[in-house]
Formats: C-alpha cells, structure tokens, sequence
C-alpha cells in the first residue's frame, strides 16, 4: 500500500510539474529593450489563453478551471476579461462592481495558486478614466506584491486618437505605480490594437516596464500588420500580443490555419508573447468550449471545438520545458 501511495504521488508532482510552476521559475518580470525577461534578465515567452467576457460567461471565472488550464493546457498565462459597459444585464462592471471584481479575483487566486501570470484586463473599447482609474488604484494596492499579475488597461481603443488613448493611459499608469512600482503594464492602441505604428512614433515616457498590445484575427490580418509591427518594435516598442485568433475579426467564419501557422511562427521568431481568445461557449469560432464544457476544467477532447483543440495542442508543444 505504502509503494503505491508513493507511486500515485509521484504522478501527481509530474502531471503538475512543467510550466504550472512559471512564476516560481521566472519570478518578477520586467522589460529589457524591447524584450520581455525574468528575475534573471533571461527572455521570457508568456503563451496562454483568454477568458471570454465576465459578463457574458462568469461560470468560466473560477479557480479550478485557471488550474486546468495550467496543468492540462500547459498555459503560463491566462487572461481575465473584465466586462465594462458590455455584457449581459446587470453582469457588467458599471452595473455590477463588486461581483465584476470578484471574478476577476477568482482567476487572479487560481493563478497564483497554479503558479502561472494572470492579466487583468480593462475589457473596454471606450475611454472610461474616473472608473479605471479607480478600478486600478484598487487592483495595484491588492497586487502590488504580487509577481503573477499583469495590468492591461485598455483592451482595444477603437475610433479614438492616439493622443486620447496616451492620456487616458498615463493617468492610469500614474496610479497604478503609485502602488506598484514593478508588474508590467500593457498599453492598447486605436483601432482595435492594430495601429502600433502611433505608439512606435510617440511613446509614453517616464515610466519603466510598459509594453504596448497588438491584436490579430489570422483569417482577416495578414502579413500587413506583421509588417507594421515589426516596424514599430524596430524603434524599440516593447510588443505583447494580448488577444489573437486563427479565424476571422468578427470571431467568426472558418479557421484559417495556414496563416495562423504563419502568425505563430512569426511570433515565436521574434520572441513575442502572445494569448488566445477565448475560454467561453458561444456558437462562434472562437469560442474555444462547448456548452458540454463544465465551469472548473476537466475538459475532455469532446467539449473543445476546433480552436480549443488546436490552441491547447499550440501550448502543449511550445511551452514545453
């Protein structure tokens, strides 16, 4: 009975062994150039998965199925998006603060508890100031000891200018480092993340540790934006790909996984990080669960649709040891 035990013990620190442990691994990161690094001054690539809006699927928002994600995915990342203004009744931030915040909580706690980072993202494509700034006053007091968290604070500016989004951006900064002098901030840019050339020519400064998001849907975005991208990070932009896809912008349509297979090969050459939408059931592509899909994990083969089978196979191979 005693060998048997040791034998099960075993394979439980094995099926947990690997990228489950990224934080104690790579500690406090930080930006060196355009590069993200660790405690050590090492590269660093993060690759993981994206919850779908709070406010549209809070039963995603949970520990347990962040610690899924972590041992059986092998993500070092997830992504918690915080509905602002969009959702269903009375789930949004605005409507809804404290239980908005607690979801995001719950996935902050199954990140630390898995040893992964966590990004909490200001899901929004308007400028709300007084509320982020608010919001994140809050979440830098909470987290500022914590190395697992990210702050992203704008998730995808649409109509508006560079310039508003830069000042709506260091108002936000500013607070946030009041408290937390470290965690790594993302800055979005106007058009849905795909303008990075602003940022590139006009930089926010004054302030260490910032990296700046661009967004792809590989169906609809192509080489150009490749192209744009590697533009701006030649200016010494620090890049992190916090929300990507193989089908089409709309979320929808066929995968297109040749040009994925194009977008991963490319981000992996450069040495960017990069997260998938989205850990949600909605009759979309991509949506990467079934309605089968239970709350906490524990997903078989059948409750993934295409996107989700193709993702976790992504980051089981890439974030091998």
């Amino acid at each position: 009975m005693t060998r048997l035990l040791i034998i099960a013990f075993a394979a439980l620190l094995l099926s947990t062994a690997g990228f489950a442990q990224a934080v104690k691994e790579h500690g406090q990161l930080r930006v060196k150039g355009t590069q993200l690094v660790d405690k050590n001054g090492k590269h660093v690539m993060l690759r993981g998965v994206s919850y779908g809006w709070h406010s549209f699927w809070p039963r995603f928002y949970n520990k347990q199925s962040v610690q899924w994600l972590a041992k059986d995915w092998n993500a070092n990342v997830v992504r918690a998006a915080m509905g602002i203004e969009t959702g269903s009744k009375g789930l949004t931030y605005k409507e809804n603060p404290a239980d908005a915040k607690a979801k995001i909580k719950a996935v902050v706690n199954g990140a630390v508890a898995s040893g992964i980072y966590v990004i909490i993202d200001w899901h929004s494509h308007n400028i709300n100031t007084k509320e982020a700034v608010a919001f994140f006053d809050e979440m830098s007091k909470t987290y500022a000891d914590t190395p697992n968290v990210i702050y992203e604070i704008f998730n995808e500016p649409d109509e508006e200018s560079w310039a508003d989004v830069k000042a709506y951006s260091e108002a936000v900064i500013k607070v946030i480092r009041k408290n937390d002098p470290d965690n790594i901030i993302l800055v979005g840019c106007p058009h849905w993340d795909q303008d990075i050339n602003l940022p590139a020519a006009d930089p926010i400064k004054g302030y260490n540790n910032l990296m700046y998001t661009v967004h792809f849907y590989a169906a609809t975005h192509k080489h150009e934006l490749r192209d744009r991208t590697d533009a701006a990070i030649k200016t010494g932009l620090p890049v992190f790909i916090s929300e990507c896809a193989g089908m089409e912008a709309t979320g929808d349509g066929p995968l297109d996984t040749a040009e994925w297979q194009k977008w991963i090969d490319w981000m992996e050459s450069r040495g960017l990080s990069w997260i998938t939408w989205s850990v949600s059931d909605k009759d979309e592509t991509c949506s990467m669960l079934k309605k089968s899909a239970s709350s906490t994990g524990n997903w078989k083969e059948s409750d993934l649709k295409e996107s989700g089978i193709k993702t976790r196979a992504y980051l089981k191979e890439l974030n091998k040891k």
